[in-house]
C-alpha cells in the first residue's frame, strides 16, 4: 500500500502574502518531508481565488508547483479542491450536469484537463510529478479517508458570511440538512455560494467580507481578545477624535463592547429566520468544538463510519495533546484528525513557533503498509519563526 503524506490549506496565490510555501525555508521544510512518501495529497484550498482575478494568483503560485515537480519527480500528486479553490473542478462538475446516470459518490478521479483550465496549468507546472484530480475525498486506505471539510459549514453553529449564504441557499432550493446523506446534497447548498464568491474576485480584488477577513477580527473581538489586529500590524484602530459621531469612531475597547452586545440579538434574529441554529459563543474552544462537532455530523451522514478522517479548512490542526479525545470522535464513531494549514495569519499567531494549533506546517502522514497504524499528525514548520515565515 502507498505511504502517504497530506497538507492542506496552501492558499497559494493570495495577495495578503500568507501563504508560507511561497517562501524558501517552508518549501524546504516540506520537500524534506517527502523522503519515502510515494503519494503527496493537497487536501484543498491549495490556491486562493477569493483575492482577486485568478491569473494574478496562478502566477504567484506557480514557482511552488514547478519546484514542487521536480522534488517530488516520479510519484503520485494528487489535488482537491476546497471552497476558496472550489473552481479547480468546476469544470468536471458541470460535464455532470443533469446526467441522471451519474452518481456523486465519496470518491471521485479525474485527469487535470477535465477539472478546469487551472488544475490543467498546474500539472504542466508539476510535470515530473504524476498529478491527478480528486473530489469531494479520497480514499487513503480502507479505514483512512481524506476530504477537504468544507461541508461541515452546512451544520456549523458560527455564523460566518459563508454560512449565513449556505443557510439562504438551502432554504430557496427547499433542501433540509437534516435531511442530507449524499455529498451531492452538499454540494447543492455550497457550491452556489462558492461560484458567486468566485465571480465577484473575478472582476477585481475583494473585500475583506468576501474573503473571511472581517469574520476573524469579530472573532477575535468577541472572543475577549484585548489586542485585536488590522492587518497583523497591531492595534491601528484607536485615535480616532472624539468629536466623529457613529460606531466606526468608537476606541477599540467601545467597538468591541457595542458589537458584543448586539451580536446576541443578530444571531436570535437569525435562528427565528430559519438560517441555522447558531450560538453567540464564539469564544476559541467554543469555535473548535464547533468545526468538530460539524465535522463528526458529516461523517455520519456520509456513512464514514469508525474511519479516520482527516480534513483541513477550519486551520485548526489536531488532534493535540491537550485537546479533549471525545470531541476528536463522530457520532458514528469516526476519528477526527485535521491536518492544519499552511499560511501565517498574524490575526491567530503571536507567541512562540509551534505554540499556536493554527502554526503552520501541520501534515498528517498515512502508512501504506501497517493498516493498524493510525494516521500520524506532523508539525513540519516548528523549527521556523516568525521573521521566516510571515508576508
Amino acid at each position: 500500500m502507498t505511504r502517504t503524506l497530506v497538507v492542506s490549506d496552501l492558499h497559494l496565490g493570495g495577495a495578503s502574502g500568507a501563504a508560507v510555501l511561497e517562501r524558501p525555508l517552508a518549501r524546504q521544510a516540506l520537500f524534506a518531508a517527502l523522503g519515502g512518501v510515494e503519494r503527496l495529497v493537497l487536501l484543498g484550498d491549495v490556491l486562493e481565488l477569493r483575492h482577486g482575478p485568478r491569473g494574478e494568483a496562478l502566477a504567484r503560485a506557480r514557482p511552488f508547483f514547478e519546484e514542487l515537480g521536480e522534488a517530488f519527480a516520479g510519484r503520485e500528486l494528487v489535488v482537491l479542491a476546497g471552497n476558496h479553490d472550489h473552481a479547480l473542478v468546476e469544470t468536471w462538475l458541470r460535464a455532470r450536469e443533469g446526467d441522471e446516470r451519474w452518481s456523486f459518490g465519496l470518491e471521485q478521479r479525474f485527469e487535470p484537463a477535465e477539472a478546469s483550465t487551472m488544475l490543467a496549468a498546474i500539472a504542466q507546472w508539476a510535470g515530473k510529478a504524476q498529478v491527478t484530480g480528486a473530489y469531494p475525498g479520497v480514499w487513503l486506505r480502507d479505514d483512512v479517508y481524506a476530504t477537504h471539510g468544507h461541508q461541515l459549514d452546512v451544520h456549523l453553529s458560527v455564523p460566518t458570511m459563508e454560512r449565513l449564504g449556505i443557510g439562504l441557499t438551502a432554504r430557496a432550493l427547499r433542501r433540509r440538512p437534516d435531511q442530507f446523506a449524499a455529498p451531492a446534497d452538499y454540494e447543492a447548498v455550497t457550491a452556489p455560494v462558492y461560484a458567486w464568491i468566485d465571480a465577484v474576485a473575478r472582476q477585481a480584488p475583494t473585500g475583506s467580507t468576501l474573503n473571511g477577513e472581517s469574520t476573524v477580527k469579530m472573532w477575535r473581538a468577541l472572543g475577549g481578545d484585548r489586542d485585536a489586529r488590522s492587518n497583523g500590524r497591531g492595534n491601528s484602530e484607536g485615535g480616532e477624535s472624539a468629536g466623529i459621531a457613529g460606531l466606526a469612531a468608537l476606541g477599540p475597547a467601545l467597538r468591541r463592547r457595542a458589537i458584543a452586545r448586539a451580536f446576541p440579538v443578530a444571531v436570535a434574529a437569525l435562528n427565528r429566520a430559519g438560517l441555522g441554529a447558531f450560538t453567540a459563543d464564539i469564544t476559541p474552544p467554543e469555535l473548535r468544538r464547533a468545526g468538530l462537532r460539524a465535522m463528526g455530523e458529516v461523517a455520519a451522514r456520509l456513512g464514514l463510519g469508525e474511519a479516520h478522517v482527516i480534513f483541513g479548512h477550519t486551520h485548526r490542526r489536531g488532534r493535540l495533546p491537550q485537546d479533549e479525545p471525545a470531541e476528536w470522535q463522530g457520532l458514528a464513531g469516526t476519528r477526527l484528525i485535521n491536518s492544519g494549514c499552511w499560511t501565517f495569519d498574524a490575526y491567530f499567531l503571536r507567541g512562540e513557533p509551534g505554540e499556536s494549533p493554527y502554526w503552520p506546517g501541520g501534515a498528517v502522514l498515512v502508512e501504506g503498509g501497517d493498516p493498524s497504524a493510525a494516521p500520524l499528525l506532523l508539525r513540519l514548520l516548528d523549527h521556523l519563526g516568525a521573521g521566516d515565515l510571515a508576508g
